[in-house]
């Protein structure tokens, strides 16, 4: 048997909420982050802590944002929590991580969730551990993640609807989750040596919804970032039922919509209006009112619809035609606001694979 393994774990970046969809679809895009890992076997010592040395390049390497400690890197941390729910306290001696991340950090595009899907496989191919489902997977994750859509995208891949299961007390007090929205500030457990708890079964579930093949995704990506709790804060603690009834009523219509060909430029439209989440969101994002409220199918054809991605400050547009005219329009309006971007066009994606 060879004792230096090699694999290659590629995880899509994801799209969430759609509009009307507020933490419940996803849709995985075909932009992926990527792990390039080797394990030498034959090796006894490792210099390195946790017998891991990680490497990177793409968004984060020039800013310092991805950190190259085990220990503190989303990625390993989450892997080293598979990992040490199966009674394994580091990673195989010797340990290359070398990450590739094209995904633009902070800017509603998954690139957490990517992380945290990615980080879940890495532990599970290391750990070999191959009992693992997707399924059990997905409950690392949301133990980790708590937003079912970014993840379930980008572990499933596709277009999907998600639902998750409220923790109990017992589950948020938990200790050595590496970064959990469910743990309060500073997030994160301490390594006490035990083995940690594992997540509860069955925490999330999720569906695919169909996807029309003329429609592509258009990605205007400002040159700012949204962290996620900021963009959280500014929510309100309860809605009008008027506004959560009109967002009800636009899920229901969304994925049959979005699942039809030809596609319905009018009804895809409609169905893409949302009350919960984007108009409190203005205030963090220059333009975005003028971008929703200006972009429809009768002004620009080949549009779909138009919306927040995420938290943003990345904007959606779903198009079957004239995507450059359309992108071109979108960072029209942010320069207006002297604000630069980027673009890209997209397609959906299928989930996390690993190749070996």
């Amino acid at each position: 048997m060879a004792q230096i393994e090699t694999f290659t774990i590629r995880t899509p970046c994801s799209s969430a909420n759609i509009g009307p969809g507020f933490d419940v679809i996803g849709l995985a895009l075909s932009m992926y982050l990527e792990l390039r890992v080797t394990i030498d076997r034959t090796k006894t010592k490792s210099e390195h802590p946790l017998n891991c040395r990680i490497t990177c390049e793409g968004q984060g390497e020039s800013s310092g944002d991805i950190s190259l400690d085990p220990e503190a890197n989303l990625i390993t941390s989450v892997a080293l929590y598979v990992l040490r729910c199966h009674d394994q306290r580091s990673f195989p001696c010797e340990t290359h991580v070398h990450i590739i991340n094209p995904i633009p950090l902070g800017r509603g595009l998954g690139s957490s969730g990517a992380a945290v899907v990615a980080g879940v496989f890495l532990g599970k191919e290391c750990g070999k551990l191959d009992h693992l489902s997707h399924d059990r997977l997905f409950d690392f994750c949301l133990m980790i993640e708590r937003h079912p859509d970014n993840v379930g995208a980008a572990l499933y891949g596709g277009f999907v609807g998600t639902y998750l299961k409220p923790l109990t007390p017992e589950d948020v007090a938990r200790k050595e989750i590496p970064i959990s929205e469910v743990l309060p500030a500073p997030a994160g457990g301490i390594d006490t040596g035990f083995r940690p708890p594992a997540p509860p079964f069955g925490i999330g579930h999720h569906i695919k919804f169909p996807w029309a093949p003329e429609i592509k995704a258009i990605t205007i990506i400002p040159d700012f970032e949204v962290a996620t709790a900021k963009a959280r804060d500014v929510l309100p603690k309860e809605y009008p039922r008027p506004d959560v009834v009109y967002n009800l009523q636009r899920i229901a219509l969304l994925p049959v919509a979005l699942g039809q060909s030809p596609p319905d430029p009018d009804l895809i439209y409609l169905a893409m209006q949302d009350k919960l989440h984007q108009p409190y969101r203005q205030t963090l994002i220059p333009g975005l009112t003028s971008i929703v409220e200006s972009m429809t199918p009768e002004t620009q054809p080949g549009l779909l619809g138009v919306c927040l991605s995420g938290a943003g400050p990345t904007i959606l547009a779903l198009a079957t035609d004239n995507f450059e005219e359309i992108a071109e329009r979108i960072m029209g309006v942010f320069k207006g606001q002297g604000i630069k971007c980027d673009w890209k066009l997209l397609t959906p994606a299928e989930g996390t694979v690993v190749n070996r």
